[in-house]
């Protein structure tokens, strides 16, 4: 995806717990939820032991409305009261950007 530099990412790390009822069902809902969000540019995401996720938006705006959207919020809470040991997250502006691709 082509991304008007600059651009935003939210880096979002984080530990689970043993229950994680749930969870698979939610970050699905999420992501296609995220998706429909005015400012959403992509995402990506990687778990073993501790789990990334990096959501890019056009704006700080984009993601502010994104961490206030109803349904998100209940995410958050059920991620603290249930899902997570800790979560960290990290708003960067991406200013510049390259990449490899072997074929």
């Amino acid at each position: 995806m082509n991304k008007q530099k600059p651009y935003y990412a939210v880096i979002f790390t984080s530990k689970q717990n043993e229950d994680i009822k749930g969870y698979q069902e939610m970050v699905q809902k999420m992501e296609t939820l995220a998706k429909q969000q005015k400012g959403f540019l992509s995402m990506e995401s990687a778990r073993n032991d501790i789990g990334i996720t990096i959501s890019y938006w056009e704006s700080l705006e984009a993601i502010q409305s994104w961490k206030q959207h109803s349904e998100h919020l209940l995410a958050q809470q059920k991620g603290k009261n249930q899902w997570y040991n800790w979560y960290h997250v990290r708003i960067c502006k991406v200013e510049r950007e390259y990449h490899f691709q072997l074929t």
